[in-house]
């Protein structure tokens, strides 16, 4: 494992790219090979005629031994690759944007891998729910762009946008869950009125989807005093319970960038509003630890740029992890399909966190 100084500077330098991108304009990127692959999952409202309904919940009462952790070589303490995107558009301008053809082969692949979607609040909670011998994988979008989620005229989800095309997905696949976390700033999915982005949250989060905070005005934190940390925080707590997806539990740093005061992007107080959140995520570039280790840092959770392996990203992007992980099987996160207890391989029992609930089944 690389050490916390190597890793930091790794993560200041991606978040200094995103950053770029974000104040010197858009750069124009040629067009990439294919991209990474999960499994098929469930849906529940109406979601418009190219989506079919399907089930979220895996199916209870099942109990993991030391012989079924063994048969599917279940490791909870395994790598979770937590993808983070921004703009989904038909013609990229930035580096960090995917077209909608990019998204659906990176989906389809991790369908077929045999990944399945849980959010970011659940990641962070450690509820995760996932089959036996499947992978969990946390899909999240920054910045709520419209590219994310919009209605069309009839009440259907707009073609192309990320929610259509996971939905997409998971209608092709089965066991592969419509689920995603969309972190927003104030004027989520370019609406300028609340009541249609009141409208926008409320069918998200009743269709699974978690809306959480990305700060008020996408602040770099780390130049702001912590009083103003904690108002661009608070803030947009205050529009998110307005919305109906308030208070929200988990929070991705603008640009990646950690405040100064690193306590105060987890939970903090301004006139009267209080934030308290399960996980902090960072911008790259690593897979994440899993939330039952010793070691994994709940204010500072990595995340994986999605895209091609070029330039920068041959290392530290998604198609490079994503291979990675199926190269080194005994590094991924395995569920032994019991949310209620945690399963390793005997020698890894030691470094599951202290104060975890769970029963812990070594095998």
């Amino acid at each position: 494992m690389r050490s916390t100084s190597f890793l930091e500077r790794l993560v200041a330098s991606a978040n200094v790219a995103v950053v770029a991108v974000a104040i010197i304009g858009l750069l124009v990127i040629p067009g990439e090979p294919g991209t990474p692959q999960v499994v098929k999952s469930p849906q529940r409202a109406s979601p418009g005629p190219t989506t079919a309904a399907v089930e979220t919940t895996p199916p209870p009462g099942i109990v993991a031994t030391p012989e079924s952790a063994r048969e599917v070589k279940a490791n909870e303490l395994g790598k979770v690759p937590v993808l983070m995107y921004h703009r989904i558009v038909a013609k990229r301008q930035a580096s960090i944007d995917r077209t909608p053809g990019q998204l659906r082969r990176e989906l389809d692949q991790l369908a077929r891998q045999g990944y399945v979607p849980i959010s970011a609040r659940e990641f962070a909670a450690g509820d995760i729910r996932v089959p036996a011998g499947k992978f969990p994988v946390v899909l999240t979008f920054d910045d709520g762009h419209a590219s994310h989620f919009g209605l069309d005229a009839d009440g259907n989800v707009k073609r192309d946008t990320a929610v259509a095309i996971i939905m997409e997905t998971a209608a092709k696949h089965d066991g592969f869950r419509p689920v995603a976390t969309f972190w927003i700033n104030h004027t989520p999915f370019g609406l300028r009125t609340e009541r249609e982005q009141e409208a926008a949250v409320r069918w998200l989060t009743g269709n699974g989807f978690e809306v959480a905070n990305h700060t008020w005005g996408h602040a770099n934190l780390r130049a702001l005093p912590t009083a103003k940390v904690r108002k661009q925080v608070a803030k947009q707590e205050r529009l998110l319970v307005r919305l109906g997806a308030g208070p929200a539990r988990t929070m991705a740093l603008p640009y990646g960038s950690m405040p100064r005061e690193k306590k105060a992007a987890r939970t903090g107080t301004w006139q009267g509003t209080r934030y308290d959140f399960d996980g902090v995520f960072l911008a790259g570039a690593e897979p994440s630890l899993s939330p039952y280790a010793k070691k994994f840092d709940r204010g500072a959770i990595q995340r994986i740029q999605s895209n091609a392996k070029k330039g920068e990203c041959r290392k530290w992007c998604s198609q490079h992890w994503l291979e990675w992980l199926n190269k080194h099987p005994g590094e991924r996160y395995v569920s032994d399909g019991d949310p209620d207890r945690i399963s390793v391989p005997a020698r890894l029992r030691g470094k599951i966190g202290a104060r975890r609930g769970l029963r812990i089944n070594a095998y």
